[in-house]
């Protein structure tokens, strides 16, 4: 038997991960990276053992949106960091702290062309392009240093992913006895005194104020919240900004900014105050919408602030400091009420606004929802209201496929005991249906929720907008009644909307996951 040494550098890095507070990590041990996992027994951490890297990704990703806390995962060499690259390109978008730490060949033998098992030219270089930060370790300081400047990234400026990869001959070498603690962090920015001023004084000459809410404003939503009230000011949310505020709030409008009546009196704003988001295509759906004038933007990332719409007062900070130093600078506003634009409703919208409903009636206020890619999330976005930060989950920037199933197994993982549900289409399910064998193995009462219209939906009603005879956009669905109690999950297809209601109060107190199947001849008969 080969010789160890008594503690190797991968048992340290596990316990310097411990020491950082981790106490879960998703992911698929290998060949190449089974030295990740030699201290886990003996650690505090949980491992998830994933169907799949690309449901660790997700996974991770669930639990830092649902915690606000990192998302850790362990991959390996070549193909198990290429399945892991969408779910972090997921991450990067939607701007969520996960990391992921990739075993890689040994130094010598790094893409020498030799035919390694698992070779890749630069596995490096394939994680930079979805990560803000990105690391190869040659000796242990570099990964006590890689995984300091990740936690430190995590804790003071806008979340994103980060890599750190591990070649296979450092993973076994002895572990130095010092640098395997966590180091003190790093704070985000509190914003200056003289901008706050600067905001304040053009918010309160407003005569028609209006506050947009995006991601990185949901642990500010009371200061927020107090603001508006203040101003008399309409609440706009991006989707990743809902549940920042009660969707019930009388100046809640909610995400209604792909509206065009919106979009009109943004343009009409006096002062528009905008706290932790990019505004970005998928905000407005209108590439040619750009707020040029009244604009004071609050975000931690400088980027954000300097493009693509021109802030008039620009501040880098954390939200929750700026808005709690703003906030008592103003005084009660008379500014005229603005009301809510109506939502364009199609039939197919009244269709799906009749069964979200039934699930909003049925789900509790603090149930985390991760919803995917498909026409029933999208009507979800504008009308199914979020009353909690953190509760509603959905892929926006990156826009990917089979998110909501892994997404909403991380989450469940992060929130414990509140109620988590997953709102996906019967296309993007086949995805990642895989990974309903690791909600089974754990028991997880998750309440899936699957909107089966047998097509292509959105793709399908985009080509005919555009005078396309649809094509490739049907499919020949399993029967997913059968298929998820054959992975010893329970299975309901409610035949109206009385049924599902039912359904879902069953699956909330189930001792595992339950899909539930929605059809079109659910409401419609």
């Amino acid at each position: 038997m080969q010789k160890r040494p008594e503690i190797s550098v991968g048992e340290a890095m596990v316990g310097l991960l411990e020491s950082y507070g981790v106490k879960t990590i998703f992911g698929i041990p290998g060949v190449h990276n089974v030295e990740m996992y030699r201290a886990l027994p003996r650690s505090g951490i949980r491992h998830i053992l994933t169907r799949h890297e690309q449901g660790a990704g997700f996974m991770a990703d669930g639990y830092a949106r649902a915690s606000g806390k990192p998302g850790l995962c362990f991959t390996i060499t070549g193909p198990g960091l290429l399945n892991i690259l969408t779910p972090m390109g997921q991450a990067w978008s939607d701007s969520s702290n996960i990391l992921v730490i990739s075993s890689a060949l040994d130094v010598p033998e790094s893409a020498q062309g030799r035919g390694r098992l698992h070779e890749m030219i630069s596995q490096h270089q394939a994680a930079k392009s979805v990560t803000s930060y990105a690391a190869r370790a040659y000796t242990a300081k570099d990964i006590q240093n890689a995984i300091a400047s990740s936690f430190a990234r995590f804790n003071s400026i806008r979340p994103r992913p980060a890599y750190l990869e591990v070649p296979l001959d450092l993973f076994n070498a002895a572990a130095a006895s010092e640098g395997w603690t966590a180091t003190a962090l790093p704070l985000r920015p509190a914003p200056r005194a003289d901008q706050i001023k600067a905001a304040a004084t053009k918010l309160q000459n407003a005569k028609h104020p209006m506050i947009i809410l995006g991601g990185g404003s949901l642990a500010a939503g009371n200061e927020a919240t107090a603001i508006a009230e203040k101003l008399n000011a309409p609440i706009l949310l991006t989707v990743a900004g809902k549940g920042a505020v009660r969707a019930d709030h009388p100046l809640c409008w909610g995400y209604c900014l792909a509206q065009p009546d919106v979009q009109a009196a943004l343009h009409h704003a006096d002062a528009i105050l905008c706290v932790g988001s990019e505004l970005s295509e998928t905000d407005f759906w209108n590439t040619d919408f750009i707020i040029s004038k009244n604009l004071i933007r609050i975000d931690l990332d400088p980027e954000s602030l300097a493009r693509p719409h021109h802030a008039e007062i620009a501040i880098q900070a954390d939200a929750r400091l700026a808005l709690d130093m703003l906030g008592p600078l103003l005084t009660k506003n008379h500014a005229a009420t603005q009301t809510a634009p109506a939502i364009e409703v199609s039939d197919l919208r009244k269709t799906l606004t009749q069964v979200l409903k039934v699930i909003r009636d049925h789900l509790p206020e603090d149930t985390v929802i991760a919803s995917d890619m498909t026409q029933i999330a999208y009507a979800a976005n504008e009308v199914f209201p979020a009353f909690n930060p953190r509760t509603w989950i959905h892929p926006v920037g990156f826009g990917t496929l089979g998110f909501a199933l892994p997404a909403a197994i991380g989450a469940k993982f992060a929130v414990g005991e509140k109620p988590v549900a997953a709102l996906i289409g019967d296309y993007g399910f086949q995805y990642t249906i895989n990974e309903l064998g690791t909600a089974v193995e754990h028991k997880l009462p998750l309440v899936i929720l699957l909107w089966n219209n047998e097509a292509l939906g959105q793709i399908r009603d985009d080509m005919v907008m555009k005078g396309i005879q649809p094509n490739a956009v049907t499919l020949q669905n399993p029967d997913f009644q059968i298929l998820a109690k054959a992975y010893g999950a329970k299975a309901e297809k409610p035949e109206n909307l009385k049924a599902l209601g039912a359904a879902i109060t069953a699956a909330l107190k189930a001792d595992g996951p339950t899909l539930i199947e929605m059809t079109p001849r659910m409401v419609h008969g």
